[in-house]
């Protein structure tokens, strides 16, 4: 199993956003320098607890101060943008890393972004397709591109100049283009079966039940068989809730006390999906009263936390309810304790993984 790193991020409303967007650098920087193999950040363009407005502008950042992570936008909002500046963006920062770097896409799911974007009332999975196809298209292309859909046109017919380079966008480092990584938030979700018949890699969300989370790769594997390739544990990633401390009691108290960054954000993203209609992510069983989807609720099944020893138990658990996957996914929190914040990934990739490894290492010969 390797780690990665997700964060939305959600930070204290009122915070100094210089310095949450600094310390949202400095933890991707950490996990660069722990081993973390990719990392990913969310964006949005109307929350002021979620500051990163551009994900390609943030890992453009990072760009030149990390080494080997592979950096990952997480996601491109597609119906927000236009696939010219989606297909020019991307291409950039892909050059930027040298290939370094993962396409992460999704419809969106911040109803305030899609008013602003006037897309409230479109069919933004329409939309979501629609600009994937096209920013493909222009990579595959050549200009002028002349590409005409129900939201989107792309033409550079009228103003080309080919001979000094005008009216072409660059392609991506990667060749065809970067791998394309989508997030899956429901439960049986067809949306990765789907992605996964493209050649798409999947990224279940650190907010959904196990229960849930596990009924992902059934439809993951029916994708790569409609795709005719195989189904590879290795590629599915899986979000994870993680404080870790060095004894039981300081992780206790920063993943569950009062002013906990994961208790924040968890009341955070319980009123989103309150407000939304989308309480049935947090719910075992599906007739289960709204109301009864307390806080408390949530935290107890979707954190995990204490000293390393009990938390590698812990994903291990984790990981026999939910089968096997390749890479654990550390979801970033706000560092409302900077040292805490930075311990808790730093005793993830030195404690807890070695042992989960160790042990699913011992798993893996006992079965054979």
């Amino acid at each position: 199993m390797e780690l990665s790193f997700f964060t939305m991020p959600i930070h204290p409303v009122g915070k100094s956003i210089s310095q949450s967007l600094q310390e949202d650098r400095e933890a991707f920087i950490l996990a660069d320098e722990l081993g973390f193999v990719e990392g990913y950040c969310g964006e949005h363009t109307t929350d002021l607890a979620e500051v990163i407005t551009s994900t390609v502008a943030f890992m453009a950042s990072l760009a030149y101060e990390t080494k080997n992570i592979r950096l990952g936008t997480g996601t491109v909002n597609l119906p927000n943008s236009h696939p010219a500046r989606v297909a020019a963006e991307v291409a950039m920062l892909d050059h930027m890393t040298k290939g370094r770097m993962n396409f992460g896409i999704s419809p969106g799911g911040l109803m305030s972004d899609a008013e602003i974007f006037g897309n409230l009332d479109n069919d933004r999975n329409k939309m979501f397709i629609e600009c994937i196809n096209m920013v493909l298209q222009i990579w595959e292309g050549e200009a002028p591109y002349n590409l005409k859909g129900e939201f989107f046109e792309v033409s550079t017919e009228k103003t080309m100049i080919p001979e000094i380079g005008q009216g072409t966008v660059i392609k991506p480092y990667q060749d065809p283009h970067p791998p394309i990584v989508g997030t899956v938030v429901a439960p049986f979700s067809k949306g990765v079966t789907a992605m996964a018949a493209r050649g798409w890699e999947p990224i279940s969300a650190n907010f959904l039940l196990p229960k849930w989370v596990k009924t992902h790769w059934p439809n993951y594997v029916e994708g790569c068989e409609q795709g005719g390739r195989k189904a590879d544990f290795n590629n599915w990633s899986v979000a994870k809730n993680i404080c870790v401390a060095e004894d039981m009691a300081t992780a206790k108290a920063y993943a569950r006390d009062p002013d906990s960054p994961y208790v924040f954000y968890y009341s955070q993203l319980l009123t989103k999906m309150r407000a939304g209609g989308r309480l049935n992510l947090f719910k075992e069983d599906q007739n289960m009263p709204d109301d009864d989807v307390t806080l408390d609720y949530v935290m107890d099944r979707l954190v995990i936390y204490g000293d390393p020893e009990s938390v590698a138990d812990q994903v291990l658990e984790f990981h026999d309810e939910i089968g096997h996957f390749g890479k654990l996914v550390y979801a970033g929190h706000d560092w409302a304790d900077r040292e805490l914040g930075r311990r808790s990934m730093i005793l993830t990739a030195e404690k807890v993984l070695p042992k989960v490894n160790a042990a699913l290492g011992a798993l893996t010969l006992e079965n054979t």
